[in-house]
């Protein structure tokens, strides 16, 4: 598989694209631009976790209903789901509908309401906290793209120790990439910074 396919736009970009409009959107708009902010960072963890397992695509698509029925990923509304909403969740046809995931999404509401209550930006501080520093060399092929590095396997553990769920080294590497704490758009990518 080549690095980049170049769209209908003649632009080259990172070829897990490939030729689906929302893919290419998200890619040109989001994935890897800095997002800061608790209630942001936030959502991106809770995606990012019904993602495990998943492609990315299939989130992105029920992102819509993501939102719809996580009250914008507003912490302080989940935190106070009860067993009536999981319920009421599970039978929620524009989410994924999964009970470790759901249950994981409000225990992690209120793990973020402990982080930061009287600290308003401790999550975006935290998460940014592993963000690597320095140059990196850029990707060229697939290949040279690793799926975790010591600085998600760093993370996973402090927001585990924190009471977070579904946040391993893997999806927190993710997580890093499209919050754009790292840029691993492919060299020859015109997003390639």
């Amino acid at each position: 598989m080549s690095a980049l396919v170049t769209g209908a736009d003649g632009r080259a970009r990172c070829a897990w694209v490939g030729s689906d409009a929302e893919y290419e959107r998200y890619h040109d708009e989001e994935w890897g631009v800095p997002l800061h902010g608790d209630r942001p960072l936030f959502e991106k963890l809770s995606l990012e976790g019904f993602q495990a397992g998943l492609s990315w695509i299939s989130i992105l698509r029920r992102r819509p209903g993501f939102r719809a029925v996580f009250h914008d990923f507003e912490p302080e509304a989940i935190a106070g789901f009860t067993d009536e909403d999981v319920e009421r969740l599970m039978l929620d046809e524009r989410i994924i509908r999964n009970r470790a995931k759901i249950l994981a999404t409000i225990g992690n509401a209120r793990a973020t309401l402990d982080l930061t209550a009287g600290r308003p930006g401790a999550l975006d501080e935290l998460m940014w906290g592993f963000a690597p520093t320095g140059p990196r060399p850029r990707p060229r092929t697939f290949g040279d793209l690793v799926a975790v590095t010591p600085e998600s396997t760093a993370m996973s553990k402090a927001l585990k120790a924190r009471g977070y769920r579904f946040v391993g080294p893997t999806t927190m590497h993710a997580l890093m990439q499209s919050a754009g704490m790292i840029d691993d758009h492919l060299e020859g990518c015109w997003r390639a910074g």
